[in-house]
């Protein structure tokens, strides 16, 4: 299914693409027409007893859509088809993380050289749902492919689609910018209205920030991996990166830290919590704050239950 919006693809570099991958397999190729068709469409080959391969092009968006399609009555590799990506969107973050080129011609070679060799790769997920118990019960459940946030990155999230929604481009300089209206606007950066629970621990109190991980990186500035949770992998659970206070000072300090973070160390201090491999845990908020998946602004909730899922989904790599 292509995404005829992704920004980093023309509309005849998507036929040369097209075309390229039909000619290794029967390729039936499906244009998205609104927001959630590709949900839509994941679905439909979900529930179809001859479709094998589902090839997703276009951004993390698209490819969260047609996760949560192909994932509607849960993981079922016997069952499921396969997906493959080809990054068509401003950051890639999932393909990227797999290992694919970010470049979508190199990204469909390599794609096709897995299939022609039997490669591909079994993941785990992110599921997020709403808290029995509270106002945020009944919300619908809906699968992440490499991360959520409650707070302040959603918070930024949020800003950028505003800013698209007027005409604005998606480039890393329009974060960057809603990242530090996001800090001027915050009220609460000095005392976190955030709590983690999980079965057996003690609650993580205070948070102002939570990043929850489900692969490493986390995102890309240009073309500069950012590790806020290193230790994250397709092949563990959830991490999570929580943050106690926002002050100039403790900004400059993460932000820092998070510039030069590696696959081996990420933001670390004395106000910063690092969490890893985590199946089950709660983020409750005093009041309530946004939430994103995937780079995906989902509204305001004030609880939202995670659960790390093994072996979720089968991708060709």
């Amino acid at each position: 299914m292509v995404n005829p919006a992704a920004t980093t693809t023309s509309a005849r570099t998507r036929d040369v693409l097209i075309h390229a991958l039909a000619s290794e397999m029967k390729l039936e190729a499906v244009t998205t027409e609104y927001r959630g068709h590709a949900r839509d469409l994941g679905r439909q080959a979900a529930e179809s007893k001859d479709i094998e391969l589902v090839v997703a092009l276009g951004g993390d968006g698209t490819v969260n859509e047609v996760v949560n399609g192909l994932l509607h009555q849960g993981p079922d590799l016997d069952r499921l088809p396969g997906l493959a990506v080809v990054p068509g969107g401003s950051t890639n973050v999932f393909a990227r993380a797999l290992g694919l080129p970010n470049h979508p011609v190199e990204a469909t070679g390599q794609l096709l050289d897995a299939l022609r060799e039997g490669r591909r790769r079994t993941v785990g997920l992110g599921l997020a749902s709403g808290t029995p118990g509270t106002e945020d019960e009944g919300v619908p459940s809906r699968w992440f492919t490499f991360a959520s946030g409650l707070g302040f990155d959603a918070g930024v999230v949020g800003r950028v689609e505003q800013q698209r929604e007027r005409g604005k481009r998606s480039t890393h300089a329009l974060y960057v910018r809603q990242v530090v209206r996001q800090f001027l606007g915050e009220a609460d950066r000095r005392h976190g209205t955030i709590t983690l629970e999980r079965p057996g621990e003690d609650p993580v109190t205070d948070l102002v920030v939570s990043i929850v991980s489900n692969t490493s990186p986390w995102s890309f500035l240009g073309n500069r991996p950012l590790y806020p949770t290193p230790q994250a992998s397709f092949d563990t659970g959830l991490d999570v990166l929580g943050l106690k206070k926002l002050s100039t000072p403790a900004v400059a300090r993460y932000g820092t830290q998070l510039l030069a973070s590696t696959p081996e160390r990420g933001p670390h201090g004395k106000n910063a919590v690092t969490l890893h491999d985590l199946t089950d845990f709660t983020l409750h908020s005093k009041a309530p704050l946004p939430l994103q998946m995937d780079g995906d602004h989902l509204g305001l909730r004030t609880s939202v239950t995670f659960t790390g899922v093994r072996r979720a989904l089968r991708v060709i790599v």
